[in-house]
C-alpha cells in the first residue's frame, strides 16, 4: 500500500492514487496506444519492474481507472484498459504535456485531429464560458477542513 498525504484537499487525494511513480505513465500509455497487454505495458515502460507494473495496474483496477480483460483463461492473460474515469484523465495529462513542452522536453505535442495543429489547454468560466487567465482566478474552499489545512 502506498503512503498517503490524508490531506482535505482534491489535489492530496488525486495524488493518493495516481502520484506514485510510474502510474500517470501507464495512463500515458493506455490513452496513447490503447489497451494493452501487461507485456506490451512492460515493453512500453523500459525501467519499470514487473512487481512494479502489478502492484500500479492493481491499484488502478481498485480505483476504477483501468480494467482488466481476460482474453486467455488457461494460463489467465489480460488486457488492460482505462474506464471513462481513467479516460477523464487526458486533460491532466495535456496539462503535464504542455508545462513540460514549455520547460523541460518540447518534444511530443497533442494535435487536433481534424485539421492537424497543436491543441492548448485553457480554462474557462463554468458559467459564461469566457477564457479565463490563470491570473484572475483563485481557490474557493468549500469545506471548512479544507481551508483549515490551508491555514485559511
Amino acid at each position: 500500500m502506498a503512503k498517503q498525504y490524508g490531506l482535505p484537499c482534491p489535489v492530496a487525494k488525486s495524488l493518493d492514487i495516481v502520484g506514485d511513480r510510474w502510474t500517470l505513465l501507464i495512463v500515458r500509455d493506455l490513452l496513447a496506444l490503447g489497451a494493452r497487454k501487461y507485456v506490451e505495458l512492460s515493453e512500453s515502460l523500459s525501467g519499470i519492474a514487473p512487481n512494479v507494473l502489478s502492484d500500479r495496474l492493481k491499484q488502478l483496477e481498485a480505483h476504477g481507472i483501468v480494467e482488466r480483460e481476460f482474453y486467455e483463461q488457461h494460463p489467465p492473460r489480460a488486457r488492460y484498459r482505462l474506464t471513462k474515469k481513467g479516460a477523464d484523465l487526458r486533460v491532466v495529462l495535456q496539462a503535464f504535456l504542455q508545462w513540460g513542452n514549455k520547460y523541460l522536453y518540447d518534444g511530443v505535442g497533442v494535435v487536433h485531429e481534424t485539421c492537424g495543429h497543436d491543441v492548448k489547454l485553457v480554462t474557462t468560466c463554468e458559467h459564461c464560458g469566457e477564457a479565463v487567465p490563470p491570473r484572475q482566478t483563485k481557490m474557493k474552499y468549500r469545506r471548512k477542513e479544507a481551508a483549515a489545512a490551508m491555514g485559511v
